[in-house]
């Protein structure tokens, strides 16, 4: 659904992502947050919540929220402050959630990305820290539910944006965007089936000019396929609904992949249904200047400052810096390539083009390419050096990547792709072709360019296809006069 308006409304949505910090222990216990354990079994006095027990600030957790805010320019809150998140629910031992509510630690920031060729940006309102619930389990086969507390208290930062998208595929762009800079700065391990990166769309649409509607939450999308759908879907529905004379009900709603339709779960609560209060049991969080500044000093290199780099170092345009600092892998295997072939903007054409339509299609990230970085520096080489032509190429790539050989000039050799550049073989070839082709010679000479162009695959096709293109052009207009 595009950034047009969808049968004259706006849509307008707004994102609060659950990202899990990547600690080895929980956020107030040192009880373990390792995946797939049995249920119950990484569940500790503290969590469950049993008579006595007090919660202690994880360290990690916080230098991880740090790390985030310094990665998206926000503000870090010098002093904030834990809060209780009142209600009820079966896989809430306490009866309420430890969240930050009125002093965020993380505030303010933005993420931007590319849609298309169209630069947004995404302004964040906050990132807190929480702790997050258990999880109710379900067997509809023996009619029963239970309760696994092992995910009861793992640490979370909640990331809140304004409501400033406009369509569902810049939600995705901006989910795919925030999903990047978590995993490379190494806060969140960024696994959406197991739950580690879970997005949470608050949708509505108005009129344009007209104040916001009244937004609908989609919980828990755990794929960017799906969150696309569920978003296009719900917009669909909330303009039926309108067009029909119905008010659209604050709610919180579930998507359903299988029936590819979003259903409502309940009635969407307010802060005020909270009844937020500062937690007692934990003192004011205070970070210190000093602790931003060791955090900052073991920073990775941000990709917005890598691509940045990329357009100051490599001469790249902005769009291919950002498209090649997708990931750290993609990164590395772009500056491998440019530095061993000193042909940078060919190697980005050739990672953005060929590399990631056989990844694609291979269903593979650029880790398990099978043509390595130094292979395609080599090809590109013979590309840029006139050994080859750029079909040429695609042929060795193709070979490379199937594992027909490894070494690129060997397999140039094998298969006879050498470019003539003897330029007395290749007078005589073109000689022959005017000679043969008067026509196209007299229409060409009277202003016809396609006449040239004729006279060009002539050439190409009686050297079977190894004359090197442009000096094909330069030599044949030469002659042509």
């Amino acid at each position: 659904m595009s950034n047009k308006l969808v049968q004259g409304y706006e849509v307008v949505i707004g994102f609060e992502t659950h990202a899990q910090l990547s600690t080895q222990s929980k956020i107030f216990s040192r009880a373990s947050v390792a995946f797939g354990a049995e249920p119950n079994t990484q569940a500790c006095a503290v969590d469950l919540a049993l008579p006595g027990t007090l919660p202690v600030m994880n360290k990690g957790a916080v230098e991880r929220a740090i790390q985030f805010g310094l990665a998206i320019g926000s503000h870090i809150a010098p002093k904030s402050i834990f809060a209780r998140k009142n209600y009820f629910y079966p896989d809430l031992p306490k009866g309420y959630q430890i969240s930050q509510f009125e002093i965020p630690v993380v505030q303010g920031g933005e993420v931007s990305f590319f849609l298309g060729d169209e630069k947004k940006t995404v302004r964040l309102v906050r990132a807190h820290l929480e702790e997050d619930a258990g999880k109710s389990l379900h067997e509809d086969f023996i009619g029963q539910s239970g309760i696994d507390l092992n995910r009861a208290g793992t640490p979370l930062l909640e990331i809140v944006t304004e409501p400033d998208m406009r369509s569902s595929e810049e939600a995705v762009a901006y989910a795919k965007e925030l999903h990047k800079i978590v995993t490379w700065i190494g806060i969140c391990d960024g696994n959406m089936q197991e739950g580690s990166f879970r997005c949470d769309a608050n949708v509505s649409v108005r009129k344009p000019g007209q104040p916001l509607g009244t937004r609908r939450e989609i919980k828990n999308l755990n794929s960017f396929k799906f969150m696309q759908q569920a978003i296009d879907y719900e917009v669909r529905w909330q303009i039926e609904q309108i067009e029909d004379g119905h008010a659209i009900q604050q709610a919180t709603v579930l998507f359903d992949p299988d029936t590819g339709e979003t259903r409502a779960m309940r009635t969407k609560e307010d802060a005020a249904d909270y009844r937020y209060f500062p937690d007692p049991d934990l003192p004011p969080l205070v970070i210190a200047n000093e602790w931003i500044e060791r955090v900052k000093a073991g920073m990775p290199e941000l990709p917005r400052a890598m691509a940045a780099r990329f357009v100051a170092d490599y001469g790249l345009p902005e769009y291919d810096a950002t498209t090649l600092t997708q990931s750290k892998a993609m990164a590395a295997y772009f500056e491998a390539a440019a530095q061993a072939s000193k042909q940078a903007k060919l190697a980005s054409n050739w990672i953005m083009g060929e590399v990631s339509r056989r990844l694609n299609a291979d269903e593979i990230g650029i880790e398990q390419a099978p043509v390595r970085a130094a292979q395609l520096a080599a090809l590109i080489g013979r590309i840029a050096d006139g050994t080859i032509s750029n079909n040429a190429g695609r042929q060795v790539f193709d070979a490379l990547w199937t594992g027909e050989g490894q070494e690129v000039d060997a397999l140039i050799e094998a298969k006879g792709l050498k470019q003539m550049n003897d330029s007395g073989a290749l007078e005589k070839i073109i000689d022959e072709v005017i000679a043969a082709n008067a026509d196209n010679v007299a229409q060409f000479k009277a202003g016809k360019d396609k006449a040239f162009n004729a006279l060009v695959g002539q050439v190409m096709k009686a050297s079977k296809g190894k004359a090197n293109p442009q000096q094909v052009n330069d030599l044949l207009r030469s002659k042509l006069g």
